[in-house]
C-alpha cells in the first residue's frame, strides 16, 4: 500500500481559495493516474479531478469545472489541487488516491466553505 497524506485544508469564504496537496510515499506514483476525490457529510465519496502520470492530460467534474485545477510534480511524488471561488457546496473532506489502482485511503483534509 502506498500511504497517502493530504494537507492544505481549512475554513474560508464563499469565493476565496485554497490549495491542497498531497503527498505519495511510493514512486508507483509516477506511473499512475492521480486524483481528487471529496467525500460532503451523508453523500458518497466522488471523484472531482485527475491527471494523467506525465501531467498532460486532466478532467474535472462539471460541478468544479472552470474553478478547480489538478497539477502534480513527479519529482516530489505530489499531486495538487487549487481550488478557485469556492462554494459552500464545496465543503467536504478531500482526498487524493490512484484512479485505477487499489490503495487504501489517508485521512483525507477538510474543506469548510462558509457562506
Amino acid at each position: 500500500q502506498v500511504q497517502l497524506v493530504e494537507s492544505g485544508g481549512g475554513l474560508v469564504q464563499a469565493g476565496g481559495s485554497l490549495r491542497l496537496s498531497c503527498a505519495a510515499s511510493s514512486t508507483i506514483f509516477r506511473i499512475n493516474i492521480m486524483g481528487w476525490y471529496r467525500q460532503a457529510p451523508g453523500k458518497q465519496r466522488e471523484l472531482v479531478a485527475s491527471i494523467a502520470p506525465g501531467g498532460g492530460s486532466t478532467s474535472s467534474a462539471d460541478s468544479v469545472k472552470g474553478r478547480f485545477t489538478i497539477s502534480r510534480d513527479n519529482a516530489k511524488n505530489t499531486v495538487y489541487l487549487q481550488m478557485n471561488n469556492l462554494k459552500p457546496e464545496d465543503t467536504a473532506i478531500y482526498y487524493c488516491n490512484f484512479v485505477g489502482y487499489r490503495n487504501s485511503w489517508g485521512q483525507g483534509t477538510q474543506v469548510t466553505v462558509s457562506s
